[in-house]
């Protein structure tokens, strides 16, 4: 049988690749957004494609993290802001909660942990749960899991 021949890349070229994977997941998140008059994006998304496409065999960068994470700390904020409204140490508890919560479910995912701060501070709605928060953290795993495939990198390591 015949075994298919895989190109070595050069070291240079692979640390460009990934962010040419964040590249594409913002860019998609913007314009299906757009298309949707709707926000798919917000500035955590940042983060989460360094984890999900420069260290996607980490725990972090996970389906289950990268969404869940979002998701988790996100409804912590929201419960926060509209249970104690904007303080000091209710930001600050949310924060705490939003990273307990993570560790205690197996969703740990680090840019997950401004999720509380930005909802609070720009008194985000309940819908912001939905858009941009799990629409766009569920398309950024998308882009990844075709980004990988692409680049013959196994991607997701675990599922659940």
């Amino acid at each position: 049988m015949f075994t298919r021949l895989r190109p070595k890349l050069s070291p240079v070229l692979v640390k460009l690749i990934p962010g040419f994977g964040g590249f594409l997941a913002i860019l998609l998140c913007s314009l299906l957004g757009d298309l949707a008059h709707t926000s798919l994006l917000m500035a955590p998304f940042g983060a989460s494609c360094v984890i999900a496409f420069a260290l996607p065999q980490s725990p972090l960068a996970q389906p289950r993290s990268l969404i869940g994470g979002h998701v988790l700390s996100t409804l912590v904020g929201l419960c926060a802001l509209h249970a104690f409204g904007v303080h000091a140490w209710s930001l600050a508890l949310a924060v705490g909660t939003a990273i307990t919560l993570m560790q205690l479910t197996r969703t740990l995912h680090p840019p997950a942990g401004a999720d509380p701060l930005l909802v609070m501070l720009t008194g985000a709605g309940w819908s912001f749960l939905l858009t941009p928060v799990l629409l766009g953290a569920a398309l950024i795993v998308l882009v990844a899991l075709g980004y990988h495939r692409a680049t013959r990198t196994a991607y997701p390591t675990t599922w659940w």
